[in-house]
């Protein structure tokens, strides 16, 4: 399979260079299966789906169903009703706080989250925490970027109600020992959620095997499109949560004195979802399992490597995370450069990477630096693609200095 030809914008030009895609870990570039599903269902099925009686609506209505049954299969969930499409990883984490916390938090409980967590796996918590008068522990990581499990261990008590930790992290790439972690939490009866955004498009993803209560994930981060996202929830936890939202579908019977709400999924899945890109994130699995989730995880172990043997050679480079176990992502500053100023001259240079701190402040407080340069790679990057990246470094180094 010529995995780049199924990719049209990697033919781009910037400032008459090759584009060199290296920002994945922001959003990955979409195949053109997925492209052609959105064309295909807004030309000729379009329609809003399980209330209509019409052709359109039952076909719109089948695929949207088998969609999550795809889903189910690729993260390994025990039932389809127990996949809850979303917008994003975001919604996703913001559903389970809220109505988790509406169900169980109280004042003094505590919720334990990792030192490395993006924002949308804080501040949800947070918000959660300040209305119920709960707080937050934090389990600290190390230089490497490794968590302290010694110190996670100590973090339990009577009053912890929930564990929400990433599988991997945007920013520094580690791979996190999420079976290890649900197996500690459940030791102590505490339920566990992963923010899954960066990990389902990298690595294969078991929820059953891991036992996880909760595991989050976006379309746009595994070449699907954007708007679109999956909540996994054990369905006896699900059962027990109230609505995140009020509205249509999420109900079974109304009266001015009392709802009755829906069974699951659509207990949480209230108004007209994003039908087109859930089919789109259908196509998009269904790349994912063509070239093989295997086969992409040893590509992109690759390119870790290569890169990161590469980048050693240029002067006055500091890579950010270490960890011995990692995804294909790299943070490094260049000599005192701010990160903005060597992302900007990459740019020219046709090379896109992210730069800034991630939304990851805290991981930047504990480094004592504002923020880094990410690349971060996909299926369909290249070794001769780093070669471009690291000969760019090597031209504005200098500049930089």
């Amino acid at each position: 399979m010529n995995i780049r030809s199924q990719f049209p914008i990697l033919n781009t030009q910037i400032y008459g260079h090759p584009l060199v895609y290296l920002d994945n870990a922001a959003t990955t570039q979409k195949p053109q299966r997925v492209i052609d599903t959105l064309q295909h269902y807004y030309l000729g099925l379009n329609s809003n789906i399980h209330r209509g009686a019409h052709y359109l609506a039952a076909q719109a209505t089948d695929l949207y169903e088998q969609t999550r049954r795809k889903v189910q299969q690729f993260i390994n969930a025990r039932h389809s009703h127990e996949i809850v499409f979303t917008r994003g990883t975001t919604e996703s984490i913001n559903l389970v706080a809220s109505s988790f916390g509406q169900r169980y938090l109280r004042e003094g409980d505590e919720i334990i989250v990792s030192g490395m967590e993006h924002h949308s796996n804080i501040v949800p918590w947070q918000l959660a925490a300040e209305r119920a008068g709960a707080h937050l522990l934090v389990i600290p990581f190390s230089d490497e970027g490794v968590l302290d499990m010694d110190t996670y261990r100590t973090l339990f008590t009577t009053k912890t109600r929930l564990v929400a930790v990433n599988h991997v992290s945007n920013t520094l790439g580690t791979v996190n020992p999420i079976d290890e972690i649900t197996a500690i939490a459940h030791e102590h009866n505490v339920p566990v959620l992963i923010d899954g955004a960066q990990s389902v498009s990298h690595i294969p993803v078991d929820v059953q095997r891991t036992g996880c209560d909760f595991y989050c994930f976006s379309g746009h981060k595994m070449y699907g499109p954007m708007g679109v996202g999956v909540l996994y929830g054990r369905e006896e936890i699900l059962n027990e949560l109230p609505p995140y939202q009020g509205g249509g579908e999420m109900i079974k019977d109304v009266t001015f004195e009392k709802t009755t709400y829906n069974e699951l999924p659509f207990k949480f899945e209230a108004g007209t979802p994003a039908v087109g890109d859930v089919l789109g994130l259908g196509s998009a699995i269904d790349f994912m399992l063509e070239v093989g989730i295997d086969t992409i995880a040893s590509i992109e172990d690759d390119l870790l490597h290569y890169a990161t043997e590469q980048m050693r050679q240029i002067e006055g480079i500091r890579f950010i995370g270490t960890a011995p176990r990692k995804t294909a992502v790299i943070s490094f500053l260049l000599g005192t450069a701010h990160p903005y100023d060597v992302g900007t001259l990459l740019d020219k240079l046709g090379v896109a990477v992210r730069t800034g701190h991630h939304c990851t402040q805290p991981i930047m407080d504990r480094y004592g630096i504002p923020g880094t340069v990410r690349a971060s790679f996909a299926v369909y990057n290249t070794h001769e693609e780093v070669d471009m990246l690291v000969s760019a470094l090597h031209r504005i180094a200098p500049m930089l200095a």
